[in-house]
């Protein structure tokens, strides 16, 4: 299988750390104009999301029960297995690449390197904003996108209105479309506003998520050229997202200033 580098869905960025980079397939196919017409349910995201994650479980190198980064990361959300009608699986990928996602079946996926550079807080504030496209159903969206770039290469498949089995080789594809897509800004903004609500429903310190996004546009400086900016173009920046959080926390009278935010120069997951 190449190697390649993953695009960012949430976080856009990569960040050179020693570590494997995540394993995804090649490019996916052209989508056919037939496929189009596919009556695509929530039980086939779930099917399909599965599926994908299951495929990249076996392609990248993912925490033992005991190491520190499954540690932590159930730590934090072992009380979050069954969030909002959803029921979640959480598993960390021991990659370069700098994201974290959730799928429709539940699944929850965070890279080491993600876990590198974010506090606790940070991390529930980025994986609570997974976790809002799931429940948002974008994520139910960039899986039937992904469904037929992968599965819609002949003319059989894309006449048909219902979803075909795939082969290994296209679930691939079919992965590497899924963590290829971008949302819009009305989801991204939606998810935002879900990350806010579940730190403080569940009394996490919503500062969390500001300083997530602080991060973010630290690591994006000087990278106007990169995948990372272009990504972004058509959402909102992160400097930008900082403030509606800063707005939000102030109106609810939950801010407390940070002070300056800088990149750790060690790893925080020990």
């Amino acid at each position: 299988m190449k190697k390649i580098t993953l695009c960012l869905m949430f976080l856009g960025a990569m960040h050179s750390i020693n570590a494997q980079k995540i394993n995804l397939g090649k490019a996916a196919g052209i989508v056919s104009n037939g496929a189009k017409a596919l009556s695509f349910t929530n039980e086939d995201a779930i099917k399909l999301s599965k599926e994908s994650v299951d495929w990249m479980d076996k392609n990248n190198t993912v925490a033992g029960a005991k190491d520190p980064y499954t540690v932590r990361l159930n730590k934090l959300f072992g009380n979050h297995k069954s969030q909002d009608g959803l029921n979640l699986n959480y598993k960390v990928y021991k990659v370069k690449d700098i994201n974290a996602f959730a799928c429709a079946d539940g699944s929850v996926r965070v890279f080491s390197s993600l876990m590198d550079i974010m506090t606790d807080n940070e991390l529930l504030a980025v994986i609570g904003h997974e976790i809002g496209h799931v429940k948002n159903q974008d994520t139910k969206d960039a899986m039937k996108s992904a469904y037929l770039k992968a599965a819609a290469l002949d003319a059989a498949s894309s006449a048909s209105s219902a979803v075909a089995t795939l082969n290994e080789s296209q679930v691939g594809k079919m992965a590497n479309a899924f963590l290829d897509a971008s949302h819009s800004k009305k989801q991204e903004s939606e998810a935002d506003t879900y990350s806010y609500d579940f730190m403080k429903a569940n009394k996490y310190d919503v500062v969390g998520a500001y300083t997530a996004f602080k991060k973010l546009a630290l690591l994006s400086e000087g990278s106007t050229q990169t995948n990372f900016e272009k990504m972004f173009n058509s959402h909102p920046d992160s400097e930008k997202r900082a403030q509606a959080i800063k707005k939000k926390a102030e109106k609810d009278g939950l801010w407390k200033d940070p002070g300056a935010i800088t990149l750790p120069t060690s790893k925080l997951t020990k």
